[in-house]
């Protein structure tokens, strides 16, 4: 009787997973998105919609869709965008972030992950984790890049650990005079990078 009810559990958590469809945005997709991205901004970090860091939720289609080397992915279940997830070809500036931060990753050079947010009600299906592996996939088919950065914030529960487990630290800023921004920047190991640009076929 285990060995069928975890074969009758297994099932379910394949036919879960399955129910989840990852994909490329499209120009349809941009109000969902949005939704999400501004409810993770009030919600989970709190900060609320503040132009000189969320200009890229008011308008993800210039942010994301039209230029070549970056893009916006999304995640769709019985309709509905539940998660997003993001590159952006340009790293952190200095200020606010710390200069060496800033000069150890260029814009240009740089595949920056943001907006990786999943509402609360479908977390613990793996798609952060699935959205990342897909964007680290679109940076390297992209070529040019040389590394892939992010930032979190680790007053986001959940947040700090999973980038744990993912990327390598580069600086946490809680440990810096002052505190700094109290965020963590990581850098993911990415097979392949550093290759040019292929051309269409």
């Amino acid at each position: 009787m285990a060995v069928v009810a975890g074969v009758e559990a297994g099932v379910r958590e394949r036919a879960e997973r399955d129910a989840y469809v990852v994909r490329t945005a499209s120009e349809a997709d941009v109000p969902g998105a949005r939704a999400v991205m501004l409810d993770t901004v009030y919600r989970d970090l709190r900060s609320g919609y503040v132009p000189r860091w969320h200009a890229d939720i008011i308008d993800p289609a210039a942010a994301y869709l039209e230029p070549e080397r970056c893009t916006l992915l999304v995640v769709e279940r019985d309709g509905e965008i539940v998660a997003t997830g993001a590159v952006r070809d340009r790293g952190p500036a200095a200020p606010p972030n710390p200069r060496w931060v800033a000069d150890r990753f260029p814009s240009g050079s740089t595949a920056q992950l943001c907006r990786i947010y999943v509402r609360p009600e479908h977390r613990r299906h793996g798609l952060a984790r699935r959205l990342v592996r897909e964007l680290c996939d679109f940076v390297v088919r992209a070529g040019g890049y040389e590394r892939v950065y992010l930032h979190t914030d680790p007053s986001v529960p959940g947040a700090e650990a999973f980038w744990r487990a993912t990327a390598e630290e580069v600086c946490d800023e809680r440990a810096l005079p002052g505190g700094g921004q109290g965020i963590v920047h990581f850098e993911v190991p990415v097979v392949g990078l550093g290759r040019p640009a292929v051309a269409p076929a």
